[in-house]
Protein backbone atom coordinates (compact mmCIF):
# COMPACT_ATOMS: atom_id res chain seq x y z
CA UNK A 1 0.00 0.00 0.00
CA UNK A 2 2.68 2.22 1.03
CA UNK A 3 4.90 1.59 -2.12
CA UNK A 4 1.23 2.31 -4.10
CA UNK A 5 0.98 5.56 -2.47
CA UNK A 6 4.90 6.52 -3.24
CA UNK A 7 4.45 5.62 -7.20
CA UNK A 8 1.41 7.36 -7.60
CA UNK A 9 3.10 10.21 -5.91
CA UNK A 10 6.02 10.12 -8.28
CA UNK A 11 3.35 10.16 -10.81
CA UNK A 12 1.70 13.66 -10.01
CA UNK A 13 5.19 14.89 -9.70
CA UNK A 14 6.03 14.00 -13.02
CA UNK A 15 2.29 14.96 -14.49
CA UNK A 16 3.14 18.02 -12.95
CA UNK A 17 5.95 18.65 -15.03
CA UNK A 18 3.97 18.58 -18.33
CA UNK A 19 3.20 22.00 -18.57
CA UNK A 20 6.85 23.49 -18.92
CA UNK A 21 7.22 22.13 -22.21
CA UNK A 22 4.82 24.50 -23.60
CA UNK A 23 7.56 27.54 -22.32
CA UNK A 24 10.69 28.73 -24.18
CA UNK A 25 12.86 27.02 -25.32
CA UNK A 26 10.52 24.29 -26.09
CA UNK A 27 7.82 26.43 -26.79
CA UNK A 28 5.16 23.84 -27.39
CA UNK A 29 2.69 26.86 -26.68
CA UNK A 30 0.05 23.94 -28.32
CA UNK A 31 0.87 22.19 -25.47
CA UNK A 32 -0.62 24.39 -22.81
CA UNK A 33 -4.24 23.91 -23.82
CA UNK A 34 -3.62 19.81 -23.25
CA UNK A 35 -1.06 19.91 -20.67
CA UNK A 36 -3.37 20.04 -17.33
CA UNK A 37 -5.72 16.81 -18.64
CA UNK A 38 -3.39 13.95 -17.01
CA UNK A 39 -2.55 15.69 -13.80
CA UNK A 40 -6.65 16.70 -13.71
CA UNK A 41 -7.74 12.88 -14.26
CA UNK A 42 -5.05 11.62 -11.92
CA UNK A 43 -7.03 14.12 -9.18
CA UNK A 44 -10.04 13.30 -10.02
CA UNK A 45 -9.79 9.51 -9.58
CA UNK A 46 -8.36 10.33 -6.48
CA UNK A 47 -9.90 7.83 -3.63
CA UNK A 48 -10.66 10.53 -1.13
CA UNK A 49 -10.43 14.15 -0.82
CA UNK A 50 -6.97 13.76 1.41
CA UNK A 51 -5.18 11.84 -1.78
CA UNK A 52 -6.22 14.51 -4.35
CA UNK A 53 -4.80 17.06 -2.02
CA UNK A 54 -1.50 15.35 -1.49
CA UNK A 55 -2.13 14.55 -5.87
CA UNK A 56 -2.62 18.59 -5.88
CA UNK A 57 0.59 19.33 -3.63
CA UNK A 58 3.26 16.63 -5.43
CA UNK A 59 1.67 18.06 -9.13
CA UNK A 60 2.55 21.46 -7.60
CA UNK A 61 6.18 20.22 -6.36
CA UNK A 62 6.93 18.69 -9.75
CA UNK A 63 5.74 21.96 -11.85
CA UNK A 64 7.64 24.57 -9.74
CA UNK A 65 10.88 22.12 -10.37
CA UNK A 66 10.19 21.69 -14.23
CA UNK A 67 9.57 25.65 -14.69
CA UNK A 68 12.57 26.24 -12.72
CA UNK A 69 15.24 24.10 -13.55
CA UNK A 70 17.64 26.06 -15.18
CA UNK A 71 18.32 27.55 -10.76
CA UNK A 72 19.64 24.00 -10.22
CA UNK A 73 23.02 25.36 -10.87
CA UNK A 74 22.45 28.54 -8.16
CA UNK A 75 20.57 26.90 -5.74
CA UNK A 76 21.45 23.26 -5.44
CA UNK A 77 19.53 21.44 -3.14
CA UNK A 78 17.65 23.98 -2.33
CA UNK A 79 16.04 24.26 -5.03
CA UNK A 80 14.24 21.26 -4.04
CA UNK A 81 12.94 22.63 -0.82
CA UNK A 82 11.41 26.07 -2.38
CA UNK A 83 9.33 23.56 -4.89
CA UNK A 84 8.07 21.36 -2.28
CA UNK A 85 7.15 24.74 0.08
CA UNK A 86 5.50 26.61 -3.30
CA UNK A 87 4.17 22.88 -4.44
CA UNK A 88 2.04 23.66 -1.40
CA UNK A 89 0.22 26.26 -2.71
CA UNK A 90 -1.52 23.48 -5.38
CA UNK A 91 -3.21 21.39 -2.27
CA UNK A 92 -6.04 22.96 -2.35
CA UNK A 93 -6.39 23.66 -5.74
CA UNK A 94 -6.08 19.23 -6.07
CA UNK A 95 -9.25 18.94 -3.24
CA UNK A 96 -11.30 21.79 -5.16
CA UNK A 97 -10.68 19.89 -8.59
CA UNK A 98 -11.92 16.12 -6.81
CA UNK A 99 -15.08 17.85 -5.22
CA UNK A 100 -15.58 19.51 -8.92
CA UNK A 101 -14.90 16.47 -11.01
CA UNK A 102 -14.79 13.31 -8.68
CA UNK A 103 -17.53 10.42 -8.79
CA UNK A 104 -20.45 11.35 -10.98
CA UNK A 105 -20.79 15.34 -11.32
CA UNK A 106 -24.05 16.39 -12.19
CA UNK A 107 -24.35 18.74 -15.52
CA UNK A 108 -24.64 21.77 -12.99
CA UNK A 109 -21.48 20.57 -11.53
CA UNK A 110 -19.64 19.96 -14.40
CA UNK A 111 -20.48 23.17 -16.01
CA UNK A 112 -19.54 24.96 -12.15
CA UNK A 113 -16.07 22.95 -12.72
CA UNK A 114 -15.51 24.88 -16.22
CA UNK A 115 -15.36 28.38 -13.81
CA UNK A 116 -14.10 27.26 -10.20
CA UNK A 117 -11.20 24.87 -11.51
CA UNK A 118 -9.58 27.80 -13.30
CA UNK A 119 -10.46 30.24 -10.82
CA UNK A 120 -8.77 28.20 -8.39
CA UNK A 121 -5.53 27.85 -10.43
CA UNK A 122 -5.64 31.73 -10.60
CA UNK A 123 -5.66 32.15 -7.30
CA UNK A 124 -2.35 29.71 -6.66
CA UNK A 125 -0.50 31.78 -9.27
CA UNK A 126 -1.76 34.91 -7.45
CA UNK A 127 -0.51 33.51 -4.16
CA UNK A 128 2.79 32.65 -5.62
CA UNK A 129 3.40 36.17 -7.78
CA UNK A 130 4.29 37.55 -4.70
CA UNK A 131 7.66 38.96 -4.72
CA UNK A 132 9.27 36.86 -1.35
CA UNK A 133 7.84 33.50 -2.95
CA UNK A 134 9.95 34.46 -6.25
CA UNK A 135 7.68 36.33 -8.02
CA UNK A 136 5.18 35.37 -11.06
CA UNK A 137 8.17 33.40 -13.20
CA UNK A 138 5.95 30.59 -15.30
CA UNK A 139 2.53 32.04 -14.99
CA UNK A 140 0.70 29.29 -17.15
CA UNK A 141 -0.48 32.25 -19.69
CA UNK A 142 2.62 33.56 -20.27
CA UNK A 143 3.38 30.18 -22.51
CA UNK A 144 1.10 31.79 -25.06
CA UNK A 145 3.44 34.95 -26.14
CA UNK A 146 3.58 34.30 -29.34
CA UNK A 147 -0.39 33.40 -30.28
CA UNK A 148 -1.78 36.58 -31.65
CA UNK A 149 -5.26 35.72 -29.96
CA UNK A 150 -3.92 35.68 -26.84
CA UNK A 151 -2.27 38.56 -26.84
CA UNK A 152 -5.19 40.26 -27.27
CA UNK A 153 -6.68 38.41 -24.81
CA UNK A 154 -3.92 39.75 -22.59
CA UNK A 155 -5.16 43.14 -23.82
CA UNK A 156 -8.24 42.65 -22.26
CA UNK A 157 -7.48 40.73 -18.63
CA UNK A 158 -3.66 40.81 -18.86
CA UNK A 159 -1.73 37.28 -18.72
CA UNK A 160 -4.49 36.40 -16.31
CA UNK A 161 -7.14 36.00 -18.05
CA UNK A 162 -5.45 34.08 -20.52
CA UNK A 163 -4.19 31.61 -17.78
CA UNK A 164 -8.34 31.28 -16.62
CA UNK A 165 -8.86 30.29 -20.43
CA UNK A 166 -5.78 27.67 -20.81
CA UNK A 167 -7.10 26.05 -17.36
CA UNK A 168 -10.60 26.02 -18.59
CA UNK A 169 -10.04 24.56 -22.15
CA UNK A 170 -8.02 21.47 -20.10
CA UNK A 171 -11.59 21.42 -17.54
CA UNK A 172 -13.39 21.13 -20.62
CA UNK A 173 -11.48 18.34 -22.13
CA UNK A 174 -11.46 16.09 -19.02
CA UNK A 175 -15.31 16.45 -19.18
CA UNK A 176 -15.34 15.17 -22.55
CA UNK A 177 -12.95 12.31 -22.16
CA UNK A 178 -13.79 10.90 -18.39
CA UNK A 179 -17.43 11.75 -18.47
CA UNK A 180 -19.77 10.81 -21.68
CA UNK A 181 -22.57 11.74 -20.21
CA UNK A 182 -21.30 14.91 -20.12
CA UNK A 183 -19.93 15.78 -23.20
CA UNK A 184 -22.71 18.37 -24.50
CA UNK A 185 -21.24 20.05 -21.50
CA UNK A 186 -18.34 20.18 -21.91
CA UNK A 187 -18.88 21.04 -25.61
CA UNK A 188 -20.56 23.99 -24.63
CA UNK A 189 -17.87 25.03 -22.38
CA UNK A 190 -15.40 24.99 -25.05
CA UNK A 191 -17.78 27.04 -27.01
CA UNK A 192 -18.48 29.75 -24.95
CA UNK A 193 -14.10 29.95 -24.63
CA UNK A 194 -13.81 30.33 -28.13
CA UNK A 195 -16.56 33.14 -28.14
CA UNK A 196 -14.37 34.94 -25.15
CA UNK A 197 -11.43 35.00 -27.68
CA UNK A 198 -13.57 36.14 -30.58
CA UNK A 199 -15.04 38.38 -28.37
CA UNK A 200 -11.67 40.05 -27.09
CA UNK A 201 -10.07 39.77 -30.60
CA UNK A 202 -13.02 42.11 -32.20
CA UNK A 203 -13.76 44.72 -29.21
CA UNK A 204 -10.62 44.85 -28.09
CA UNK A 205 -9.02 46.94 -31.03
CA UNK A 206 -4.91 47.19 -31.28
CA UNK A 207 -3.40 50.72 -30.26
CA UNK A 208 -3.99 53.43 -32.62
CA UNK A 209 -0.20 54.23 -33.94
CA UNK A 210 1.05 57.88 -33.28
CA UNK A 211 5.10 58.11 -34.71
CA UNK A 212 7.81 55.89 -34.62
CA UNK A 213 10.99 55.56 -32.37
CA UNK A 214 14.19 53.89 -33.13
CA UNK A 215 16.05 52.38 -30.51
CA UNK A 216 19.25 50.41 -30.18
CA UNK A 217 19.88 47.64 -28.31
CA UNK A 218 23.45 46.90 -27.55
CA UNK A 219 24.64 43.46 -26.96
CA UNK A 220 28.46 42.82 -26.17
CA UNK A 221 28.09 38.92 -25.74
CA UNK A 222 30.06 36.89 -22.95
CA UNK A 223 33.63 38.16 -21.61
CA UNK A 224 35.59 37.46 -18.86
CA UNK A 225 35.77 41.40 -16.54
CA UNK A 226 33.40 44.04 -16.63
CA UNK A 227 36.37 45.93 -18.19
CA UNK A 228 36.24 43.60 -21.29
CA UNK A 229 32.57 43.63 -21.60
CA UNK A 230 32.30 47.84 -21.56
CA UNK A 231 35.20 47.97 -23.99
CA UNK A 232 32.64 46.07 -26.47
CA UNK A 233 29.74 47.60 -25.67
CA UNK A 234 31.69 50.61 -26.30
CA UNK A 235 33.06 49.47 -29.74
CA UNK A 236 29.41 48.53 -30.75
CA UNK A 237 27.95 51.67 -29.58
CA UNK A 238 30.16 53.76 -31.62
CA UNK A 239 29.51 51.62 -35.12
CA UNK A 240 26.05 53.21 -34.09
CA UNK A 241 26.67 56.64 -35.08
CA UNK A 242 24.16 58.04 -38.41
CA UNK A 243 21.54 56.03 -37.40
CA UNK A 244 19.40 58.79 -36.58
CA UNK A 245 18.39 57.05 -32.96
CA UNK A 246 16.19 57.99 -30.05
CA UNK A 247 18.04 55.99 -27.54
CA UNK A 248 21.22 53.48 -27.03
CA UNK A 249 20.19 50.64 -23.98
CA UNK A 250 22.88 48.34 -22.80
CA UNK A 251 22.26 45.38 -20.74
CA UNK A 252 21.56 44.75 -16.54
CA UNK A 253 24.90 45.49 -14.75
CA UNK A 254 26.69 47.17 -17.94
CA UNK A 255 28.63 49.36 -15.76
CA UNK A 256 30.41 47.85 -12.46
CA UNK A 257 31.06 51.06 -10.60
CA UNK A 258 29.03 53.89 -9.76
CA UNK A 259 29.44 57.18 -12.58
CA UNK A 260 29.67 59.34 -9.48
CA UNK A 261 32.74 57.69 -8.03
CA UNK A 262 34.38 56.72 -12.06
CA UNK A 263 33.99 60.06 -13.74
CA UNK A 264 36.31 58.25 -16.30
CA UNK A 265 33.53 56.04 -17.15
CA UNK A 266 31.36 58.64 -17.26
CA UNK A 267 33.19 60.73 -19.84
CA UNK A 268 33.11 58.05 -21.82
CA UNK A 269 29.48 57.35 -21.96
CA UNK A 270 28.88 61.48 -22.35
CA UNK A 271 31.24 60.76 -25.39
CA UNK A 272 29.84 57.91 -26.93
CA UNK A 273 25.81 59.36 -26.30
CA UNK A 274 27.37 62.94 -28.70
CA UNK A 275 28.75 59.98 -31.21
CA UNK A 276 25.26 58.65 -31.38
CA UNK A 277 23.29 61.99 -31.15
CA UNK A 278 20.84 60.17 -28.68
CA UNK A 279 21.07 59.22 -25.02
CA UNK A 280 22.59 56.07 -23.22
CA UNK A 281 20.43 54.49 -20.88
CA UNK A 282 23.38 52.21 -18.76
CA UNK A 283 22.51 50.38 -16.10
CA UNK A 284 25.05 50.12 -13.10
CA UNK A 285 25.03 47.58 -10.39
CA UNK A 286 27.69 49.02 -8.12
CA UNK A 287 27.96 50.45 -4.25
CA UNK A 288 26.79 53.71 -4.78
CA UNK A 289 29.02 56.96 -3.83
CA UNK A 290 26.48 59.24 -2.66
CA UNK A 291 24.64 56.97 -0.25
CA UNK A 292 24.97 53.75 1.25
CA UNK A 293 24.82 50.05 0.18
CA UNK A 294 24.74 48.45 -3.65
CA UNK A 295 22.09 49.60 -6.00
CA UNK A 296 21.34 48.00 -9.30
CA UNK A 297 20.27 51.71 -11.51
CA UNK A 298 19.12 52.02 -14.76
CA UNK A 299 20.57 55.51 -15.66
CA UNK A 300 20.28 58.22 -18.73
CA UNK A 301 23.39 59.55 -20.37
CA UNK A 302 23.04 62.25 -22.53
CA UNK A 303 25.67 64.37 -24.89
CA UNK A 304 26.12 66.99 -21.57
CA UNK A 305 26.28 63.93 -19.31
CA UNK A 306 24.22 61.87 -16.57
CA UNK A 307 21.41 63.57 -16.84
CA UNK A 308 19.99 63.13 -13.23
CA UNK A 309 17.33 61.13 -14.45
CA UNK A 310 17.66 57.16 -12.72
CA UNK A 311 15.61 54.44 -11.69
CA UNK A 312 16.77 51.93 -8.57
CA UNK A 313 15.73 48.69 -8.93
CA UNK A 314 12.69 47.55 -6.73
CA UNK A 315 11.95 44.18 -7.09
CA UNK A 316 14.99 42.25 -6.01
CA UNK A 317 15.62 38.60 -7.25
CA UNK A 318 15.66 36.02 -3.67
CA UNK A 319 18.47 35.02 -3.02
CA UNK A 320 19.69 35.85 -6.35
CA UNK A 321 20.64 39.67 -5.07
CA UNK A 322 19.38 39.43 -1.74
CA UNK A 323 18.51 36.48 0.82
CA UNK A 324 15.19 36.61 2.54
CA UNK A 325 15.59 36.21 6.45
CA UNK A 326 19.24 36.06 5.89
CA UNK A 327 19.84 35.43 9.88
CA UNK A 328 17.79 32.35 9.07
CA UNK A 329 18.61 31.32 5.58
CA UNK A 330 22.25 32.70 4.89
CA UNK A 331 23.50 29.37 4.79
CA UNK A 332 22.76 29.12 1.69
CA UNK A 333 25.49 31.19 0.11
CA UNK A 334 27.95 28.15 1.14
CA UNK A 335 26.03 25.89 -0.98
CA UNK A 336 25.04 27.96 -4.08
CA UNK A 337 25.10 31.36 -5.50
CA UNK A 338 23.02 33.12 -3.68
CA UNK A 339 23.99 37.03 -3.16
CA UNK A 340 27.11 37.48 -0.61
CA UNK A 341 25.47 41.06 0.20
CA UNK A 342 22.18 42.31 -0.12
CA UNK A 343 20.91 44.91 -2.53
CA UNK A 344 19.30 47.65 -1.63
CA UNK A 345 15.93 48.49 -3.02
CA UNK A 346 14.65 51.37 -5.23
CA UNK A 347 11.60 53.77 -3.97
CA UNK A 348 9.58 52.50 -6.41
CA UNK A 349 8.43 52.57 -10.61
CA UNK A 350 9.86 56.17 -12.28
CA UNK A 351 9.23 56.65 -15.78
CA UNK A 352 12.49 58.70 -17.28
CA UNK A 353 12.30 61.56 -19.68
CA UNK A 354 14.29 61.82 -22.26
CA UNK A 355 17.00 64.55 -23.69
CA UNK A 356 16.41 65.39 -27.40
CA UNK A 357 18.23 63.03 -29.83
CA UNK A 358 18.13 62.62 -33.40
CA UNK A 359 15.48 60.14 -33.83
CA UNK A 360 12.03 60.76 -35.29
CA UNK A 361 10.28 60.74 -32.07
CA UNK A 362 11.05 64.25 -30.87
CA UNK A 363 11.36 65.69 -27.88
CA UNK A 364 9.50 64.60 -24.94
CA UNK A 365 9.74 61.12 -25.10
CA UNK A 366 9.39 59.25 -21.83
CA UNK A 367 10.43 55.33 -21.80
CA UNK A 368 9.44 53.06 -18.35
CA UNK A 369 12.62 51.24 -17.37
CA UNK A 370 12.47 47.82 -15.82
CA UNK A 371 15.31 45.69 -14.68
CA UNK A 372 15.74 41.66 -14.74
CA UNK A 373 12.88 39.72 -13.52
CA UNK A 374 10.66 42.77 -12.94
CA UNK A 375 9.29 41.96 -16.94
CA UNK A 376 7.68 39.22 -14.93
CA UNK A 377 4.90 41.50 -13.30
CA UNK A 378 2.43 42.52 -15.17
CA UNK A 379 1.39 45.77 -12.49
CA UNK A 380 4.80 47.04 -12.79
CA UNK A 381 4.63 47.64 -16.80
CA UNK A 382 0.82 48.63 -15.81
CA UNK A 383 2.06 51.20 -13.24
CA UNK A 384 4.62 52.53 -15.71
CA UNK A 385 2.02 53.13 -18.73
CA UNK A 386 -0.53 54.61 -16.60
CA UNK A 387 2.38 57.17 -15.26
CA UNK A 388 2.92 58.05 -18.83
CA UNK A 389 5.06 55.47 -20.20
CA UNK A 390 5.75 55.78 -24.66
CA UNK A 391 8.18 52.99 -24.29
CA UNK A 392 8.63 50.31 -21.66
CA UNK A 393 12.56 49.79 -21.89
CA UNK A 394 13.91 46.19 -20.02
CA UNK A 395 17.93 45.54 -18.74
CA UNK A 396 18.50 42.20 -18.30
CA UNK A 397 21.50 39.76 -17.62
CA UNK A 398 20.73 35.64 -17.50
CA UNK A 399 24.56 34.84 -18.23
CA UNK A 400 24.32 32.81 -15.40
CA UNK A 401 21.86 30.67 -16.86
CA UNK A 402 23.41 31.29 -20.73
CA UNK A 403 22.37 27.87 -22.08
CA UNK A 404 19.17 27.05 -20.46
CA UNK A 405 15.65 27.99 -21.25
CA UNK A 406 16.05 31.09 -18.93
CA UNK A 407 17.00 33.45 -21.35
CA UNK A 408 14.00 32.93 -23.86
CA UNK A 409 12.04 32.71 -21.40
CA UNK A 410 12.84 36.21 -19.81
CA UNK A 411 12.47 37.33 -23.32
CA UNK A 412 9.24 36.34 -24.26
CA UNK A 413 7.77 38.37 -21.52
CA UNK A 414 8.27 41.25 -22.94
CA UNK A 415 5.52 40.38 -25.47
CA UNK A 416 2.83 40.29 -22.72
CA UNK A 417 4.02 43.33 -21.12
CA UNK A 418 3.70 45.35 -24.43
CA UNK A 419 0.07 43.71 -25.42
CA UNK A 420 -0.99 44.30 -21.55
CA UNK A 421 -0.12 47.84 -21.99
CA UNK A 422 -0.35 48.84 -25.51
CA UNK A 423 3.54 50.31 -25.33
CA UNK A 424 6.41 48.57 -27.73
CA UNK A 425 8.39 47.01 -25.51
CA UNK A 426 12.69 46.61 -25.79
CA UNK A 427 13.90 43.72 -24.18
CA UNK A 428 17.92 44.67 -23.72
CA UNK A 429 20.32 41.64 -22.70
CA UNK A 430 24.42 41.54 -21.83
CA UNK A 431 24.33 37.75 -23.39
CA UNK A 432 21.19 37.77 -24.93
CA UNK A 433 18.42 37.01 -25.90
CA UNK A 434 17.83 40.58 -26.61
CA UNK A 435 14.25 41.05 -28.69
CA UNK A 436 11.34 44.13 -29.25
CA UNK A 437 7.81 44.01 -29.45
CA UNK A 438 5.34 46.53 -30.94
CA UNK A 439 2.75 47.60 -29.33
CA UNK A 440 0.11 44.57 -29.94
CA UNK A 441 3.00 42.33 -28.53
CA UNK A 442 4.03 40.91 -31.84
CA UNK A 443 7.87 40.87 -32.18
CA UNK A 444 9.63 43.87 -34.39
CA UNK A 445 12.98 43.19 -36.12
CA UNK A 446 15.72 40.76 -35.51
CA UNK A 447 16.61 38.84 -32.62
CA UNK A 448 19.98 38.67 -30.68
CA UNK A 449 20.56 35.19 -29.25
CA UNK A 450 22.98 33.97 -26.62
CA UNK A 451 26.03 33.42 -29.18
CA UNK A 452 25.45 37.27 -30.88
CA UNK A 453 28.27 39.67 -29.90
CA UNK A 454 25.91 42.53 -31.67
CA UNK A 455 23.90 45.38 -31.78
CA UNK A 456 19.99 46.18 -33.57
CA UNK A 457 18.26 48.69 -33.86
CA UNK A 458 14.16 48.38 -34.02
CA UNK A 459 11.95 50.79 -35.52
CA UNK A 460 9.12 50.58 -33.48
CA UNK A 461 5.64 52.62 -33.62
CA UNK A 462 4.23 54.42 -30.62
CA UNK A 463 0.50 53.92 -29.57
CA UNK A 464 -1.76 56.01 -28.23
CA UNK A 465 -5.06 55.06 -26.17
CA UNK A 466 -4.88 52.91 -23.34
CA UNK A 467 -5.79 48.72 -23.25
CA UNK A 468 -8.79 47.51 -21.08
CA UNK A 469 -6.15 45.96 -18.52
CA UNK A 470 -4.24 49.60 -18.42
CA UNK A 471 -7.91 50.76 -17.53
CA UNK A 472 -9.37 48.40 -15.31
CA UNK A 473 -6.69 45.91 -14.03
CA UNK A 474 -6.31 42.48 -13.11
CA UNK A 475 -10.27 42.23 -13.22
CA UNK A 476 -10.14 38.35 -13.84
CA UNK A 477 -8.44 38.18 -10.55
CA UNK A 478 -10.89 39.61 -8.48
CA UNK A 479 -13.40 37.78 -10.58
CA UNK A 480 -11.40 34.56 -9.54
CA UNK A 481 -11.79 35.62 -5.60
CA UNK A 482 -15.68 36.04 -5.30
CA UNK A 483 -16.16 32.98 -7.58
CA UNK A 484 -13.67 30.52 -4.85
CA UNK A 485 -15.43 32.55 -2.12
CA UNK A 486 -18.83 31.46 -3.11
CA UNK A 487 -17.95 27.84 -3.17
CA UNK A 488 -16.30 27.89 0.40
CA UNK A 489 -19.87 29.28 1.48
CA UNK A 490 -21.52 27.14 -0.30
CA UNK A 491 -19.68 23.95 0.83
CA UNK A 492 -20.09 25.29 4.78
CA UNK A 493 -23.61 25.70 4.14
CA UNK A 494 -23.95 22.12 2.95
CA UNK A 495 -21.95 21.25 5.63
CA UNK A 496 -24.35 22.64 8.10
CA UNK A 497 -27.42 21.31 6.38
CA UNK A 498 -25.58 17.61 6.13
CA UNK A 499 -27.13 15.26 8.82
CA UNK A 500 -24.71 13.52 11.82
CA UNK A 501 -22.52 16.64 10.55
CA UNK A 502 -23.13 19.28 13.68
CA UNK A 503 -21.14 19.11 16.62
CA UNK A 504 -20.83 15.70 18.50
CA UNK A 505 -22.16 15.26 22.26
CA UNK A 506 -20.36 13.62 24.61
CA UNK A 507 -19.99 9.99 24.96
CA UNK A 508 -22.44 8.11 27.23
CA UNK A 509 -20.30 6.28 29.71
CA UNK A 510 -20.82 2.69 31.32
CA UNK A 511 -21.21 2.13 35.38
CA UNK A 512 -17.74 1.55 34.82
CA UNK A 513 -16.51 4.45 33.63
CA UNK A 514 -15.48 3.02 30.55
CA UNK A 515 -17.06 4.26 26.80
CA UNK A 516 -20.06 2.75 26.23
CA UNK A 517 -19.86 0.40 22.92
CA UNK A 518 -22.88 -0.56 20.76
CA UNK A 519 -24.31 -3.70 21.79
CA UNK A 520 -22.78 -4.07 25.10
Amino acid sequence: MRHSSFARSALAVGLGALPALAFPAPGLWWWAWLALVPWLLLIRAAPGPRRAGLDGWCGGTGFMLAVHHWLLPSLHVFLLLLSVLLGLLWLPWGRLVHAMLGGTPSARRAAAALVVIPSGWLLVELVRSWQGLGGPWGLLGAAQWQVPAALRLASVGGVWLVSLLVVAVNTGVVLLLALPPLRRTALVGLTGCALVVGLAWWGAAPPSASGTVRIAVVQPGVYDGVARRFDRAEELTRALAGQRLDLVVWGESSVGADLGARPDLAARLTALARAVHAPLLVNVDARRSDRPGIFKSAILVGPEGPTGERYDKTRLVPFGEYVPARAVLGWVTSVGKAAGEDRRRGAGPVVLSLPDAAGPAGPGLRIGPLICFETAFPDMSRWLARDGADVLVAQSSTSTFQDSWAPAQHASLGALRAAETGRPTVHATLTGISAAFGPDGRRVGPVLGTGASASAVYSLPLATGRTPYDRVGAWPLYGALLVVAAVCVAAFRERLRTPGRGPRGPRARTSRGSAARPGH
